[in-house]
């Protein structure tokens, strides 16, 4: 019989690079399954065409109502969500989520088993830098920004692990170490 997989939540405010370490956690990682999560979002310039699924919000609200995720949220006038897995199609690999506070609480909540990693910028500064370069308009970064400040405390305080995300290679080798930890357990 194959254990139950573990379930490793990457929360953080926008523009900490989540996208990216998930994408070297799973690239790393065979034993990793990286869950693309859903959006109503437009697609950015340069942002790669499986970033997300991108959908309508008619599709997104008749999937809620279908009880099709395993935790969804409203921000800036979009749809983010999570897709419940089937997880006989994981094939033995854990499950790895890149998901906002809000989707994070929840899936805590459901599964109190998951690992909850929450990823913080080196600075409000860099943070900025990072949203600006990756194309998002101004109200959107000040938004995001805005956002951080009120959602980084609660994030800590139920965080399983913290990490600050100052040099890419060492978050990414602080997470597999956390990762692998929780598997030997």
């Amino acid at each position: 019989m194959t254990p139950d997989p573990l379930v490793v939540v990457v929360s953080g405010p926008g523009g900490v690079g989540k996208g990216t370490i998930v994408d070297l956690l799973v690239e790393r990682d065979r034993r990793l399954w990286l869950s693309r999560s859903w959006t109503t979002r437009e697609r950015r310039d340069g942002e790669a065409e499986d970033a997300y699924v991108f959908t309508d919000g008619q599709s997104f609200e008749r999937r809620i109502s279908e009880g099709g995720f395993l935790e969804w949220t409203e921000f800036l006038g979009n749809y983010y969500g999570t897709p419940t897995p089937d997880t006989s199609s994981l094939d033995g690999r854990d499950l790895v989520l890149e998901i906002e506070l809000d989707g994070a609480r929840q899936v805590k909540e459901q599964h109190p088993d998951a690992i909850l990693i929450f990823v913080l910028p080196p600075s409000r500064d860099e943070q900025e830098r990072r949203l600006r370069g990756r194309g998002d308009p101004n109200d959107k970064v000040f938004a995001r920004l805005r956002k951080a400040e009120l959602e980084e405390p609660i994030g800590i305080s139920i965080a399983d692990h913290v990490v600050v995300n100052d040099d890419l290679s060492t978050t990414v080798e602080a997470m597999m170490a956390i990762i692998e930890s929780a598997r030997s357990r």
